[in-house]
């Protein structure tokens, strides 16, 4: 039997360390981290481009130069080597660009024939031939050709003008790319020099969060006493605070007893005295009524004796003994069950103090752990080339000053430009303008059935724009084919050598050659194992990897051991392992006090208050007043007078008994009443809270007895497996942020995708743009000229005539043998003359 109970003893307190376990709150290891700092990002400023002729521009690029970029060409040419390896390169060179040269060939032929031709034109004409004779040849399909020559000119004139508006807003362009082509150099410099200056700040933000963790964790070690004996208090509260509660129920039931008990005999000494007095007088009454009912005068006396005999104060008011419960509830009394409660209490509030105290030479060795190892989390930022990013930003800051210097200077060949492309733009539409005007005025100038001869003014000024036209055209079209092949050699071939390579990323594997740049490679320089390029950085960046990634650190640096907490861990812990925190154990309620408390129940329980209730209800239930009105009545049958007045004498007396009871007995009882059911009250509960009170106690004392160690043991470890999960916490916030946020190089991608995009998209680009329109323009102006000179003599007015038939048509010359030399030369031929059949 014994071994059963300590079976389910020990059962009960496996029970209770499941449900501690299982309640215990969680530790609070999170911490609200700073956010990283990025980068400051000035947006671009160039919100146009010449899109709108880069497919026809790259396509005739394309077609000029068909071959893949010459990558091995480049870095022969770039090591360079000797006179004979030079002669081949300058070969290779010459057959790659075979394309351009053929270009340039021919742009050089235009340069020199077109000033040639239109030079022998002009003698042409003023000799009167090449159309300088002012006479035309009616034919049956004239007609025909003159709308055929309209239409041809009309659409030359068209293509013309589209090329020389191409070539107006590519020139536009090419200025305002120039103009803030600076400008946004600036702020592609200022977003890199933000991004290398971000880079240190975002390490140093991680460290900074180390020495926050660091100070979290020493100012929780330094509150051990209340953070860990508050752990303690919570894993003793749902033993102690129950035991507690109920010795402080018990102690208000045992106050409330003593409480009822004083106010009971305090009635009952009160209420005794009346009590037995009335008895007395109303024994008194009763004799002197029973000595006039057998008087023999007395007429039909007999007839009230049976009442006279039920006439009593009914109920003893014989109550039991209370002293056994009176001298239970004083030694429960003194045996100080509040005390008792108030020391258990005491010794609860004090467990914070007393952890303190055993606690302070740990918590000095452990605070000593804490600055090593926030010392070696700090050593982070010494073992990494953070010097290097200073020293790129020195360049950088120069070159931004350099172009803040030359600012003035980018500004006046802005508007050079501009006045140049305006220039170019303005001579061409003036060609534009000949041809339009000459097309507007000969076609409402000229009358078709008009002779040659007498055509309109209107006609003949459309037929003079088209030879102004004409002449500005051999006049200004060598000098615009100058400019469009010196353009075209230089925007052709750094479109096809550097921005398309560089979209290719054909560029890139240049310069990781192998041994291209001496002393330039990545790889060693980093002592790293795995082959970095330039190509894989880029590549990286663009996808805004982090440099951990991005430059392969975890070859260089052994993040998880600089950040590694373990032996820290180990060390924290043994150090709080051995130490003993010593809680003394302390008696919830002494066997004396248990023996009191069973001694009060039992007491309680022998008090029969029912049989109390019951005298006081009987007592309460006494009438004297029916008695009195019997005796009236009986008085009035009487003949004697004396009879009649003693009965009627003790009717009074036994009302006067009745107004004493009510007036001053039943009040007491009353009061009685209420005690006594209060009394009962607290009487029904006291066996329970006893009983309740001793298993609650037996169940705590057993806890301290036998379990406090272990809790005082298992909270401290959980304590500090709270702080060191700070560090854990830390540790991985820490690695998952250097090795994938810190130094995104997004923005360094960025910045250069951005000055590729400022040298091809925008001024490459337009530039291209500029001389293909210029260029398209000048081809077209060759068939301009043919269909305007051919075209002009259609409406021009004629110094001579032909003759024109309907059907048939005969010209009637003068013999060329007839005519005189000087008549042909100094005189005016005669007309010919119409011969109508």
């Amino acid at each position: 039997m014994r071994s059963r109970m300590k079976g389910v003893f020990w059962s009960g307190v496996l029970l209770f360390l499941c449900t501690f376990v299982s309640g215990h709150p969680s530790c609070p290891i999170e911490v609200i981290r700073t956010e990283l700092q990025n980068p400051n990002e000035i947006p671009s400023q160039l919100t146009y481009n010449s899109a709108f002729m880069s497919p026809i521009v790259h396509s005739f690029l394309d077609s000029v130069q068909p071959n893949p970029f010459p990558k091995d060409l480049l870095v022969k040419m770039i090591k360079g080597g000797g006179t004979t390896q030079m002669q081949d390169t300058i070969k290779e060179v010459l057959r790659y660009e075979i394309g351009f040269l053929v270009c340039v060939a021919i742009g050089i032929l235009y340069i020199v024939l077109m000033p040639l031709i239109g030079l022998f034109f002009a003698c042409c004409r003023c000799c009167g031939n090449c159309g300088g004779r002012m006479h035309q040849k009616q034919t049956t399909n004239i007609h025909c050709k003159r709308r055929s020559f309209y239409g041809f000119t009309l659409l030359i004139t068209v293509l013309i003008l589209a090329g020389n508006v191409c070539m107006f807003l590519s020139s536009t362009y090419t200025s305002e790319t120039v103009r803030r082509g600076s400008t946004e150099i600036t702020y592609i410099l200022e977003n890199f020099k933000s991004y290398i200056t971000t880079v240190p700040k975002q390490i140093k933000q991680v460290t900074n969060e180390s020495s926050v963790t660091v100070n979290k964790v020493k100012h929780n070690l330094n509150e051990t006493g209340p953070l860990l004996g508050k752990l303690i208090q919570d894993g003793l509260k749902d033993p102690l605070n129950p035991a507690f509660n109920s010795i402080t129920e018990i102690a208000e039931v045992i106050n409330s007893t003593s409480t009822g008990l004083l106010q009971l005999n305090k009635t009952l000494n009160l209420l005794k005295p009346k009590v037995d007095a009335v008895q007395a007088n109303l024994s008194a009454v009763r004799q002197r009524i029973n000595n006039t009912l057998h008087m023999s005068d007395c007429v039909n006396c007999t007839s009230f004796q049976p009442e006279l005999d039920k006439l009593s104060l009914d109920g003893s008011l014989e109550f039991p003994d209370q002293n056994d419960l009176t001298s239970a509830v004083d030694k429960a009394i003194n045996a100080n069950v509040t005390g008792q409660a108030a020391k258990g209490k005491e010794f609860f509030e004090s467990i914070p103090e007393k952890v303190k105290n055993e606690t302070t030479r740990s918590v000095m060795v452990a605070l000593i752990e804490l600055d090593r190892l926030e010392q070696q989390i700090l050593g982070v930022t010494k073992d990494l080339p953070l010097d290097v990013l200073d020293n790129i930003l020195i360049p950088l800051t120069d070159v931004q000053n350099s172009i803040s210097k030359y600012s003035p200077e980018i500004e006046k060949s802005t508007n050079i430009s501009r006045a140049v492309g305006l220039i170019l733009s303005c001579l061409i539409l003036l060609v534009v303008i000949c041809n339009v005007l000459g097309l507007l005025l000969g076609a409402f100038g000229l009358n078709a059935k008009s002779n040659p001869t007498e055509r309109s003014g209107t006609s003949n000024c459309g037929g003079i724009f088209f030879m102004a036209g004409v002449g500005f055209s051999f006049l200004f079209s060598w000098i615009f084919m100058l400019v469009v092949l010196i353009l075209f050699i230089v925007g052709g071939n750094t479109y096809t050598l550097v921005c398309e390579p560089w979209q290719n990323k054909e560029i890139i594997q240049v310069i990781d050659t192998p041994g291209l740049i001496e002393g330039f490679d990545l790889s060693k320089i980093m002592n790293l194992t795995t082959n970095l390029t330039i190509a894989n950085v880029y590549s990286d960046c663009q996808n805004n990897k982090p440099l951990w990634t991005t430059l392969h650190l975890n070859e260089v640096f052994d993040l998880n051991n600089i950040l590694n907490v373990s032996k820290y861990e180990r060390d924290i812990y043994q150090i709080f392992e051995e130490t003993q925190i010593n809680i003394a154990n302390i008696t919830v309620l002494s066997p004396e006090v248990k023996s009191q408390l069973r001694n009060f129940s039992s007491s309680a329980s022998t008090m029969n208050f029912s049989n109390i209730i019951q005298q006081i209800n009987d007592v309460s239930g006494t009438n004297l007043s029916s008695a009195a009105e019997s005796l009236d009545d009986l008085a009035g049958k009487q003949t004697n007078t004396s009879i009649i007045e003693q009965l009627r004498g003790e009717a009074k007396d036994l009302r006067d008994i009745q107004t004493d009871i009510t007036s001053n007995i039943m009040p007491l009882l009353l009061e009685l009443n209420a005690t006594i059911k209060n009394l009962s009250a607290v009487a029904i509960q006291i066996n329970a809270t006893v009983e309740n009170v001793l298993q609650k106690v037996g169940f705590a004392q057993d806890v301290l007895n036998y379990n406090i160690s272990q809790i005082v043991k298992t909270e401290s470890m959980s304590f500090i497996d709270c702080q060191l999960k700070i560090f854990v916490a830390y540790v991985q916030w820490a690695n998952q942020t250097i090795t994938e946020r810190v130094g995104r190089c997004g923005p360094a991608a960025a910045a250069i995708d951005r000055s590729v995009d400022l040298l091809c998209k925008h001024l490459v680009g337009s530039l291209n743009a500029f001389w293909f329109s210029l260029g398209w323009c000048m081809i077209f102006l060759i068939p301009s000229i043919i269909f305007s000179v051919k075209l002009a003599k259609y409406y021009r007015r004629m110094k001579y005539s032909d003759v024109y038939e309907n059907n048939n048509f005969r010209m009637n010359p003068f013999p060329k043998a007839h005519i005189k030399p000087e008549l042909l030369e100094n005189e005016k031929p005669p007309p010919f003359t119409y011969t109508q059949n």
